[in-house]
């Protein structure tokens, strides 16, 4: 998938003439597939919870069980990435998601819930790496100020693969379903139409993983520039006297990526039987994927309309009005019904789309040789969209509805750190000609 280059020619080059475009565009490829793969999730979770009978919690348990893998890849990836570089991790990367992808053929065939869970488990595990390696290389290779600017362009493709995913996932899983198809509030499933729904996931999986594999052998033969010594980590002597800890953005930044993945998770997850409700939508579960698809394409438009607005306006300000306008939705589709609620829930996907990408280059803003490091944190921070299991929690004890206000007190620390904790202290000067 072609990005198209961002504006201004400091954008696609630096100093030494490097130009950045190609490269920029095929990473756009990697953000696309893992935008693609992991909101497979949002159709996934409501066909599992059909085929092995469980309770909310249960569910997201399955994306817990996604989301520990960035506490436990993030630090391996990081020092992959020291060890064979940028380019070959991201080829390992590819080959790990292709990998658990082919494990849900086996698990869709038992089938097995534990298998299921291994299966997503590794596919987290090579996207983590993707992440470790391709968000802060495309957040230094222009001028730092529009670093935002560009994460936010380059993560619009992982939205679009967001957007694309509901559609994909309702019509090979959902639609070929009888859980997929049956009107809100039907019978149980038999042990046999189990069996069979259970099925359903294997042609999919197949599918992704040919591409994943596709995509890997391309990204071996590309080109690829290496990231400017600027940003590598610093030498252990240097090390000692700088530390991470120093800097206000980064130390705020990382609760800030943890507490904004519970609040998009959440909402992704359980989007479906939310809208299926009759009280809310009253859909089927595959009707109600074309609406999980409008979720993600606010996203994937909020973000191309970030990317421009960022090139005038200050990222921090647009951070604290996107959480002010999210708080506000998700109040409505907490306490109202109907349509009203359903599309409350439905356009918080715009005002999430830049708050990753913007609070990401946020926090490793001024880190000078620290920012392989700082990143490493940040991305290690995605882990809290493990924690979209305590509103499982909540849904099963107070009603899934009211589990939304945990979506709205998370909004909240993003409008504090956009206000007050994004501000940057101890900040390095960016090297001259970078």
């Amino acid at each position: 998938m072609a990005m198209p280059p961002a504006t201004g020619s400091t954008e696609r080059s630096d100093a030494t003439g490097v130009n950045y475009t190609s490269a920029l565009s095929l990473l756009a490829t990697l953000f696309f597939m893992w935008g693609f793969i992991t909101v497979i999730n949002g159709t996934l979770l409501p066909h599992l919870r059909s085929v092995f009978d469980l309770s909310y919690t249960q569910t997201t348990l399955i994306e817990s069980v996604w989301f520990i893998a960035y506490f436990f890849a993030s630090i391996p990836s990081a020092k992959l990435i020291e060890r064979v570089g940028y380019q070959k991790s991201m080829v390992i990367g590819l080959g790990m998601m292709a990998v658990g992808a082919l494990v849900m053929v086996p698990a869709a065939r038992l089938p097995s819930y534990e298998v299921t869970l291994f299966a997503l488990f590794v596919i987290a595990s090579g996207i983590t790496l993707l992440q470790v390696a391709a968000n802060p290389y495309v957040a230094v290779v222009g001028k730092p100020e529009t670093a935002s600017s560009r994460l936010n362009l380059v993560q619009a493709f992982n939205s679009a693969g967001a957007t694309l995913a509901p559609l994909f996932g309702g019509y090979l899983i959902l639609g070929r379903t009888t859980s997929g198809t049956a009107a809100a509030g039907a019978a149980a499933l038999t042990p046999a139409e189990r069996l069979a729904d259970a099925q359903s996931v294997v042609l999919p999986y197949v599918i992704v993983a040919v591409v994943l594999a596709i995509l890997a052998v391309v990204i071996a033969r590309f080109p690829l520039p290496a990231m400017g010594s600027s940003t590598q980590r610093a030498a252990r002597a240097e090390r000692k006297t700088q530390s991470l800890w120093k800097h206000r953005n980064l130390v705020f930044g990382i609760p800030a990526i943890f507490i904004y993945l519970i609040a998009e998770i959440g909402v992704g997850n359980l989007f479906i039987n939310f809208v299926s409700q009759p009280e809310i939508g009253n859909l089927s579960h595959q009707q109600a994927s074309n609406y999980l698809f409008l979720l993600w394409g606010g996203m994937m438009v909020g973000r191309l309309v970030g990317a421009f607005v960022m090139q005038k306006v200050d990222a921090a300000h647009v951070l604290a009005i996107a959480s002010i306008g999210a708080t506000i939705v998700m109040l409505v589709a907490a306490f109202t019904t109907g349509h009203v609620a359903m599309w409350a829930l439905i356009s918080v996907g715009l005002f999430h789309s830049i708050m990753f990408p913007t609070i990401f280059t946020l926090g490793i803003r001024g880190l000078g040789p620290l920012t392989e490091e700082g990143s490493g944190l940040l991305i290690m921070a995605i882990a809290g969209g493990a924690l979209v299991i305590v509103q499982g929690w909540l849904a099963d004890h107070y009603g899934l509805q009211n589990s939304f206000l945990l979506t709205a007190a998370c909004e909240l620390y993003v409008l504090f750190y956009a206000v007050w904790g994004s501000r940057p202290t101890a900040a390095v000067p960016d090297p001259v000609g970078r």
